[in-house]
């Protein structure tokens, strides 16, 4: 199957597929239909002696696997949220939880968990060696994640017995795997995946000599280019999700560490756009960051993939990579995001469609969508990330009214199908940006004649007001606010109190009042905050014919109001942190 997956329905989905192939680049467009006629490159061997390491230590320490990397040796290990056995033998050939699965299980960082003894360690990467001359793990990105791990193996004193057999075994496959990679790019894909790409055969081609050396440092160049067409001047990587930012960025921080081990080795220039794109990295990083100090949900994002902030900051620091202070507000223009804040209140909000226009596999239907943290705890919150598996899991994460915002009419406000395609989009624009505290942002969906949703999001220190206005002839528009699981949320008449129980054991209040030109129900929902992880909230729906004006705010209580003061019958739902699950995908 090619990377755009079956097109359902025959010619009723044509149209789909034609706005989906307009914005592919001319590279991609050839690529795709080798990758559809020849399916991935075949596994190169290299010629010539075994390479040679010439690297023994990084400069500072690497950062660890992320958190959902687990590790239960010898037997089992967990992954995406997903246990899996590899004792006695592992199935390599593993496919049921998904391609996903099989790239992490094909990447290896769990055998860089401190768990294992150096000897069962190199007993795993032993039994790969041997048994996996082809299959998923020599697909691109798999190689990619596998040299970044493999090459922090090898450097990492005590990792490996330094007289054990599979050092040399490990180099010589490196170097099979650096020759596959460096004929394989994968530019029919672009993005995240060919970026992983040249930062993984560059590392490890700095990490050895030889011809394999030549191949991957060859590329140093074409990587400086790509970090340049992919990260933008603000800061923001292309795909517009927060996680991913936050791998790349992590890539290009290991790659920075290498380099300055032996400066001979990486060019200067080299050496200067890395420093230089890390530190535009961490400022976006920055915005993306909550009050609670972990990622924006935004696109495809879900938390304990990437590394977390605050260690991505501090790897940073090591390598003397410091961005300007973070401002309370701030905008990312290419990227399209803002962020205002004041008082109590935090609000990040998304304001660019799906991007780039060539690759937007990871892009959500939630333009104008916001998160809200008030008092360092996230309150309106976006739905996050399942799984990639086609399904109503990865269609829900994707849809419109799993995010803060308007759909209209009953339609996405991108043409969203099988897992990872987007055919029309929406045109979004940046009106008004005012770092004082307000900013205006439009969407007009893909379809023809679309109305245009026209929001006003304005942060002071007494609360918060989002104002909406939908331009044009509607039928019905539907507001979404999901609340985070943390949050219990009763509603009255056009006023809903949503409530926490902070650490120190008290509670916290949010009221929020909504418009009444809305007919407003209390739901609930799943969201997605980690990989393979359903968890139960609340979400207020907001249901009206149209919307020619409409407000809701947000402002902190020290005290939860009185239904009977105000004269309002509330009604009240416990709360969904009862209710969670864990589901493997």
């Amino acid at each position: 199957m090619s990377a755009f997956g079956r097109v359902a329905g025959g010619a009723a989905r044509i149209p789909t597929l034609l706005r989906t192939l307009s914005h592919l680049r001319g590279a991609q467009v050839w690529a795709q239909l080798r990758h559809t006629l020849l399916g991935p490159p075949p596994p190169r061997r290299a010629r010539g002696a075994p390479p040679r390491l010439v690297v023994e230590a990084p400069s500072t320490p690497y950062l660890p696997p992320a958190a959902h990397v687990r590790a239960d040796p010898p037997g089992g290990i967990e992954l995406l949220s997903t246990p899996f056995d590899i004792a006695p033998d592992v199935d390599w050939a593993a496919m049921q939880h998904g391609p996903l699965f099989a790239y992490h299980l094909h990447q290896h960082e769990y055998v860089r968990l401190p768990d294992w003894r150096p000897d069962v360690r190199a007993e795993l990467l032993q039994d790969w060696i041997r048994s996996q001359r082809g299959g998923i793990g020599w697909d691109p990105h798999p190689i990619s994640l596998r040299l970044m791990c493999w090459g922090k193996l090898l450097t990492t004193p005590g990792a490996l017995d330094p007289e054990a057999p599979v050092r040399a075994a490990m180099l010589a496959s490196m170097a099979d795997q650096i020759e596959t990679l460096a004929h394989g790019l994968e530019v029919r894909l672009q993005a995240n995946h060919l970026l992983s790409n040249l930062i993984a055969v560059v590392f490890a081609g700095l990490l050895v000599d030889g011809a394999a050396s030549a191949l991957g440092r060859g590329l140093s160049d074409r990587l400086v280019d790509e970090l340049d067409a992919q990260v933008h001047p603000d800061g923001g990587h292309e795909e517009r999700s927060p996680m991913y930012h936050a791998l790349l960025l992590e890539g290009v921080l290991d790659l920075l560490n290498v380099a300055r081990v032996d400066a001979a080795r990486a060019p200067a220039a080299v050496r200067e756009a890395l420093a230089s794109t890390a530190e535009r990295m961490l400022a976006a990083l920055d915005l993306y960051t909550c009050p609670d100090g972990a990622i924006a949900l935004f696109a495809d994002s879900a938390f304990d993939v990437a590394a977390t902030p605050a260690a991505l900051r501090d790897y940073a620091a090591r390598l003397g990579v410091e961005p300007p202070p973070a401002a309370g507000s701030g905008l990312l223009p290419q990227t399209g995001y803002l962020r205002l804040a004041a008082g109590a209140f935090d609000l990040i909000a998304s304001v660019a469609g799906p991007a780039p226009a060539h690759q937007p596999g990871h892009a959500h239907c939630d333009a104008l969508a916001f998160e809200l943290s008030v008092g360092g705890a996230r309150l309106v919150s976006d739905t996050g990330l399942f799984e990639y598996l086609p399904g109503p899991r990865r269609d829900r994460a994707r849809r419109t009214t799993s995010h803060a915002t308007l759909e209209i009419d009953g339609r996405e406000q991108a043409e969203v199908w099988a897992a990872h395609r987007v055919g029309g989009r929406p045109v979004v624009e940046l009106t008004a940006w005012e770092a004082s505290g307000a900013a205006e942002a439009t969407c007009r969906g893909w379809w023809r004649g679309a109305p245009v949703h026209r929001r006003r999001f304005e942060v002071g220190e007494g609360g918060v007001a989002i104002h909406d206005r939908v331009e044009g002839r509607t039928r019905s528009v539907c507001a979404t606010l999901p609340i985070d699981p943390a949050w219990t949320v009763s509603l009255g008449s056009h006023r809903a109190l949503a409530t926490r129980r902070t650490a120190g054991g008290e509670d916290q209040h949010v009221e929020i009042e909504l418009d009444p030109g809305f007919a407003w129900t209390l739901e609930r929902e799943s969201c997605y905050p980690r990989f393979g992880e359903a968890v139960d909230r609340f979400v207020l729906v907001g249901r009206a014919d149209a919307c020619a004006g409409s407000v809701v705010r947000f402002r902190s209580l020290d005290a939860p109001p009185s239904a009977q003061a105000s004269g309002e019958a509330e009604i009240s739902a416990s709360s969904p942190a009862s209710s969670s699950t864990s589901t493997p995908s």
